[in-house]
């Protein structure tokens, strides 16, 4: 039986990006204020869940051709790397870096080690919870 989706389709395709930009706002306000990676994690994966409830699993793995595993193996990588790097500068593990640079478009921004490790952890949300839903759709 098929059903009549268009309306759900239709507000998932404005929806999606919405969410997706929400997410980004909410990764890089980490730093001072609730949210970051874990956060944005969560949220990025729920705009993805839409996409499958409005769809189908089969429509969004073509529309997002991503292996959830090596997603959350590189973002252990980065995380762990990014912590670790401290150690060759000599100061405790898990010591962030800042400094404050002149970028074109943004004028006088702090960049900061610690979003290195917030992509890392991003990464591993993003890529275990959609591991854990795909693996559950796929025994229908």
């Amino acid at each position: 039986m098929k059903t009549n989706d268009v309306i759900l389709q239709t507000a998932t395709k404005v929806l999606f990006f919405m969410i997706i930009l929400f997410a980004i706002h909410i990764f890089f306000a980490g730093h001072y204020t609730p949210g970051g990676g874990f956060v944005g994690g969560l949220i990025t994966s729920s705009a993805i869940i839409l996409l499958i409830l409005a769809f189908d699993l089969k429509t969004v793995k073509n529309i997002l051709p991503i292996n959830y595993t090596y997603m959350t193996a590189t973002g252990l990588v980065i995380a762990l790397a990014t912590a670790a790097a401290s150690i060759f500068f000599n100061v405790p593990f898990f010591t962030h870096a800042f400094d404050y640079f002149e970028l074109p478009l943004f004028g006088k921004t702090s960049l900061h080690s610690a979003t290195l490790f917030d992509l890392g952890v991003y990464m591993v949300v993003v890529g275990v919870t959609m591991t854990i839903i795909q693996t559950l759709g796929e025994d229908e």
